[in-house]
C-alpha cells in the first residue's frame, strides 16, 4: 500500500512539473507554444482562463440578482443582435428581482411567430411571458449567412456547455475544492481576451485573433464589448470586464436557474449523512459494547 501511494504521489508531481514546463515554453503573447513542430497542431486554447470571482461559486454560492439584472442588459442590447435562448422563456425572469407586469412588459418588446390562424397562416405577434427568447434569424443556414459562414450558438445552455479541461493535476484538487467554474471562467476570459496577433501569425479575412477560444486561435465572432457601449442604471463601471462578468452570470443563471436550490440540497444532504454516520457508529458501538472480541 505505501508503494502504491508513492507512486501516485510520484506520477502527480512529474506531472506537475511537466505542466509547469510546457507552460514556461508557451510565449507570453499568445503565439503557437514553442514546442510544436512547424505543421503540428497546436494545443488550444493558447492561453488558459484564469480562475475568477463569482458569487455562485462554492457550496453556498448564490446569485447576485443585481448582477444578473445587469448581464440580461448586456445581453438585449449585444448579444440578442445575433444569440437566440430559445430554452429560456420570458417567465423565469421574475427570478431576478422583476415584477409579473416588468416581466409582461420585457416580454412585449419582442415578437414571435404564432398559428396558423383561422385561415392556415402563420402570423406574428407581440411575445407573452409564456414565450421564449426568440431566434434573431428565422434558421441555421441564415445565421451563418449573416455571421461569415459561421452560425452563433444558442446561449440557453452554454455556460455549461463550454468549458476548458485543466488536466491532471489540477482536476484531482478540483474534486476537493468544487472548482465546477470554467464555463463561466471561459466565457469572460474568450470575450475579454481579444488582442492583436503575434507577429508572422496570418488572420484569415473575416477572422478575429483570440488565444482564449478552445477550438482554434482565430474565430468569426468580432469583440462584441467595448467600454462604455452599455449604461448600466445602478451606476456600476461601465467596462468590458464588468459587462463580461455581468452576461457570463446571467448565462450562468440561464443554463442552471436552480443553482442556489441545489447547493442548500446538497448541503443538507451533507448534514443528514455526518448525523446518520455518528448515529451508526454509535450504534455499533452500543451492541458490540458487551461482545468479546
Amino acid at each position: 500500500m505505501k508503494t502504491l501511494v508513492a507512486s501516485i504521489l510520484s506520477l502527480a508531481v512529474v506531472a506537475g512539473l511537466s505542466g509547469a514546463a510546457l507552460a514556461e515554453e508557451a510565449p507570453a503573447n499568445g503565439a503557437a507554444p514553442a514546442h510544436h513542430a512547424e505543421g503540428e497542431t497546436p494545443h488550444y486554447p493558447l492561453k488558459h482562463p484564469k480562475e475568477e470571482e463569482w458569487s455562485f461559486a462554492g457550496p453556498f454560492g448564490h446569485y447576485d440578482k443585481g448582477q444578473l439584472q445587469r448581464g440580461l442588459k448586456v445581453y438585449t442590447e449585444v448579444c440578442a443582435a445575433c444569440h437566440s435562448m430559445k430554452l429560456v422563456p420570458f417567465r423565469t425572469l421574475h427570478e431576478l428581482g422583476y415584477s409579473e407586469a416588468q416581466v409582461k412588459a420585457f416580454a412585449a418588446n419582442y415578437e414571435v411567430q404564432d398559428g396558423p390562424d383561422a385561415s392556415g397562416e402563420m402570423f406574428t405577434r407581440k411575445a407573452v411571458p409564456s414565450d421564449y427568447f426568440p431566434s434573431p434569424f428565422p434558421n441555421a443556414e441564415a445565421a451563418a449567412a449573416s455571421n461569415n459562414g459561421a452560425a452563433p450558438p444558442d446561449f440557453s445552455l452554454i455556460a455549461k456547455a463550454r468549458s476548458v479541461e485543466r488536466g491532471f493535476p489540477q482536476f484531482v484538487f478540483d474534486i476537493f475544492t468544487q472548482y465546477q467554474e470554467s464555463g463561466p471562467d471561459y466565457i469572460h476570459a474568450l470575450l475579454t481576451g481579444y488582442e492583436e496577433p503575434p507577429a508572422g501569425f496570418q488572420v484569415p479575412q473575416g477572422g478575429h485573433y483570440n488565444p482564449y477560444f478552445n477550438a482554434a486561435a482565430v474565430l468569426a465572432m468580432p469583440k462584441p464589448l467595448s467600454d462604455g457601449q452599455v449604461t448600466y442604471d445602478d451606476g456600476a463601471p461601465a467596462t468590458v470586464d464588468q459587462y463580461s462578468k455581468d452576461v457570463t452570470a446571467f448565462l450562468m443563471w440561464a443554463a442552471e436557474p436552480h443553482l442556489e436550490e441545489r447547493k442548500r440540497t446538497g448541503f443538507m444532504v451533507m448534514i443528514f449523512l455526518a448525523i446518520f454516520t455518528v448515529l451508526i457508529y454509535l450504534t455499533k458501538r452500543s451492541i458490540y459494547a458487551n461482545k468479546e472480541h
